[in-house]
């Protein structure tokens, strides 16, 4: 169904190839691009689910289609931060394996048990957005860099502990719905 919040969700993944080229493009043109590809990725993200509930156009495409996208862009710079600029490598992979594990757990489930979006994965989602939003535009700005990549860092951190908090909360309503007749 092309309807305007499926269309966001595909233009998020499209962007992802993109949004990696001009990663590496060397000089700051190249970071303020990916950065703004990102940003973009990050509004239509929001966007994307608010308009489908607004305007009455859930659909099952979107769905399955909407976590995935999300889940491209942000492993895509999570990785490329980790190599490219040093991210701390311990909540890159955590975020990474709570976000494989989540997804895997709502394929596996799907059909049998709902999994709704939960208040603190919003949270978590914000907070990686941001984290990465931050990290990606600390290099080209010099001094003022540093402040936003400690804090970029710090989101991250943040972001990988509201990760396993919200997966925590995910297996258990999982085995609530499970242990239920």
């Amino acid at each position: 169904m092309m309807t305007l919040p499926n269309i966001l969700t595909m233009g998020r993944i499209a962007l992802v190839p993109p949004f990696i080229g001009l990663f590496y493009l060397p000089g700051d043109g190249g970071a303020w691009a990916a950065f703004a590809l990102f940003a973009l990725a990050a509004v239509t993200d929001y966007f994307d689910g608010w308009l489908a509930r607004r305007l009455n156009q859930t659909s099952e495409f979107g769905r399955i289609l909407d976590p995935i996208a999300d889940k491209l862009i942000v492993a895509a710079a999570l990785v490329m931060l980790a190599v490219q600029y040093g991210a701390p490598v311990i909540p890159v992979v955590a975020i990474l394996c709570r976000e494989l594990l989540i997804s895997g757990l709502r394929e596996g489930l799907a059909g049998r048990l709902s999994l709704p979006v939960s208040r603190l994965g919003k949270w978590k989602t914000a907070s990686q957005m941001v984290a990465i939003a931050l990290l990606l535009i600390a290099p080209p700005l010099a001094s003022l860099g540093a402040l936003l990549g400690q804090a970029g860092e710090a989101l991250l951190w943040l972001a990988a502990v509201l990760s396993w908090l919200s997966a925590g909360l995910y297996v258990r309503a999982i085995a609530r719905q499970w242990a239920t007749p």
